[in-house]
């Protein structure tokens, strides 16, 4: 007996393929709703607000002046939450934003008058901070200035990102204001010309080329953000009667499009490159460090990028010749091709001494402290116990004792107290004495000295009293 196998229906997976395209076709529209940026999109309202924000000059002229000198401060007392304001109250991003937007819209005159305002937002900012650091006590270099000195590739990201977040924000008909604050921050515009100022203040000038440089690459990839978008989003071109006139500024604004795009890539590469090359190098001395050579903590100088050069101080157990030759050997491994890697150990033993040295000390002064502790301890033991003993000697109330034989004897006229010590060269007894005086009109003072010594002995406590007249 065969069996019967179903043959498929045609009809069945004409409906199935159906719903599948109807499910991607939905899908396809819901991503374009998520992502499409041109809806809603206001041109026009957004071409005046960055040419509206684009003058430095007036009001602000002064509130760059006041916010570059908050970063300052913030700078000097290593406060990011100062920095921070003072970045969400300056007006760093107009000129910017100008420059990618008329380069986008081929807007000669917008693009002139945005250069000029980039160089005075740059000269405002830069004589604000030199006045600023050039004064004595603000002259300290902090973590927070030191760490606006050397530009790294992830500032590249940060300045696209933060560009393309800021022009999409601004070219909605309802401004996303929380965004634009953001990207203020997340850019940090201002730091590094501050930073800029403290360089020139302190005449370093590797702190002033390096955070120009930081700055630059920040503002270059701002205005490059811009332009794209505006390019993306086709905002309307700036027409001219004269049509030799528009050929001329369209091939000088794309000229100036395609140097910009130019010398950012260039940038990023060599940026790129540089840190790629730290990254290696670092990886290379982890390696090192894992096979038991100690060396010291590497900083900036020990990598140097452009002179392909590692330098390493090695303390411990010297290393040879043959192993110095088996880690140049294994540069390559770590793509450092044509890197000098220089070891220094002359000194090794020295500096390794010199830290046994202050390790042994250290352990020295511990006991030291520790046995110090130990005699004091032993000496409050001891004066606690003398104290106890001299309690035993003084421990009468005099002046509440004095008041009350005055209310229980009214002929009784002073009263003194002292102890002696007696001994019959087999035990030593401490005995209290107690002086009396008395007035004349009290007729039998043997009696009266005898009921006082009877109640000191019972209100003190005492063994033995002893009343004398005197």
């Amino acid at each position: 007996m065969s069996e019967q196998i179903d043959s498929p229906n045609p009809e069945e997976n004409k409906n199935n393929s159906e719903e599948l395209k109807g499910i991607w076709n939905d899908f396809k529209v819901f991503m374009k709703e998520l992502l499409d940026i041109r809806f809603d999109t206001d041109k026009k309202g957004t071409i005046q607000d960055v040419k509206d924000n684009i003058s430095m000059k007036g009001h602000t002229a002064w509130v760059l002046v006041f916010s570059i000198f908050i970063a300052s401060i913030g700078l000097n007392i290593s406060s990011p939450a100062v920095v921070i304001g003072a970045m969400l109250i300056s007006p760093l991003m107009g000129p910017i934003l100008g420059v990618g937007l008329s380069i986008g819209i081929n807007d000669i005159d917008t693009l002139k008058k945005s250069f000029i305002n980039l160089g005075v937002m740059i000269g405002l900012s830069l004589v604000t901070s030199f006045l600023f650091f050039k004064i004595p006590i603000f002259q300290d270099l902090t973590p927070e200035i030191e760490a606006r000195t050397v530009p790294d590739a992830r500032a590249v990201f940060i300045a696209i990102a933060g560009g393309l977040a800021l022009i999409i924000a601004l070219s909605r008909r309802s401004k996303q204001t929380n965004t634009i604050a953001g990207v203020a921050i997340a850019t940090a515009l201002m730091p590094p010309l501050c930073v800029a100022g403290y360089g020139l203040a302190v005449w370093n000038l590797t702190y002033f080329w390096g955070a120009m440089f930081l700055f630059s690459i920040n503002a270059i990839f701002i205005a490059l953000a811009t332009f794209l978008i505006v390019k993306f989003l086709r905002f309307p071109m700036v027409k001219y009667i004269n049509s030799t006139k528009r050929r001329r500024i369209s091939q000088l604004a794309t000229t100036v499009a395609i140097l910009i795009f130019t010398f950012s890539s260039y940038l990023f590469l060599k940026l790129y490159q540089k840190d790629q090359y730290t990254i290696n190098a670092k990886h290379l001395i982890n390696d090192m460090k894992s096979r038991n050579i100690h060396i010291f903590d590497i900083n900036n100088d020990n990598i140097n990028y452009k002179s392909k050069e590692i330098r390493l101080i090695i303390y411990g157990n010297i290393i040879t010749s043959k192993q110095i030759s088996y880690w140049k050997n294994r540069l390559i491994d770590f793509d450092l091709e044509g890197t000098n890697l220089i070891i220094e150990q002359s000194q090794s033993t020295d500096l390794q001494q010199k830290v046994e040295n202050l390790s042994n000390l250290y352990a020295r002064n511990q006991e030291i402290i520790s046995s110090r502790d130990k005699k004091i301890e032993k000496s409050e033991d001891k004066i606690k116990r003398l104290q106890k003993e001299l309690n035993k000697y003084y421990r009468v109330p005099f002046t509440k004792i004095s008041a009350e034989a005055k209310v229980n004897y009214n002929g009784l006229k002073t009263l003194s107290y002292g102890n002696i010590m007696k001994t019959n060269f087999q035990k030593t007894d401490t005995i209290s004495i107690f002086g009396t005086t008395w007035y004349d009109s009290i007729p039998n003072t043997k009696l009266q000295e005898e009921k006082l010594r009877l109640w000191l002995k019972i209100r003190l406590e005492l063994d033995s009293v002893r009343i004398i007249n005197e």
